[in-house]
């Protein structure tokens, strides 16, 4: 039974399709998400990255995120045959710690508390393998990492990628 740390946004919850959404919701402008694909995490619309992050900050931004296709089966069927963590760095963004929770239940209601663990820095996370989409919290990772593929961080070749829940239940199931 390994252990397994998965982080929320960009792995569960698409922030990404969020971004787009309230993007065309909010100045009536479609971005192709294709055209995000290889540019820094919030850039790539017409408007500039502050814009873009103040999104992070408004009420519901974490609450309505899209859920990421396959994931609620696959991280059903991990948590058959090994002890899984739902990690999220939710503290850079405290209105995001409500929202998260609520989300998590509405979409993951056999997640149990005990195993959803909201921080700061990834680096006191001990696990066998931690998916994740961004660098900064899989290179202080001692065990297996796994990056879920995100348009900020196509480029990447550092880790094992994993494009689709699919392929991670290929690797760990």
């Amino acid at each position: 039974m390994a252990r397994i740390a998965i982080d929320m946004d960009g792995v569960m919850a698409d922030t990404t399709q969020q971004m787009i959404d309230w993007y065309t919701q909010r100045y009536g402008v479609e971005v192709d998400k294709a055209t995000l694909y290889g540019l820094p995490e919030a850039t790539g619309f017409p408007h500039d990255r502050e814009v873009m992050r103040s999104f992070l900050f408004e009420p519901g931004f974490f609450r309505t995120k899209p859920v990421i296709k396959d994931s609620q089966e696959v991280i059903r069927a991990l948590q058959d045959k090994h002890e899984v963590f739902i990690v999220s760095a939710a503290m850079e963004f405290p209105p995001s710690l409500g929202e998260k929770l609520e989300w998590l239940g509405e979409h993951f209601p056999f997640i149990s508390w005990q195993n959803i663990v909201f921080c700061g820095s990834k680096s006191i996370v001990q696990a066998d393998y931690m998916i994740d989409d961004h660098v900064k919290n899989l290179q202080p990772f001692k065990g297996q990492g796994l990056m879920f593929t995100a348009p900020h961080n196509v480029h990447v070749t550092d880790f094992r990628r994993v494009d689709t829940w699919q392929e991670v239940a290929g690797i760990l199931l």
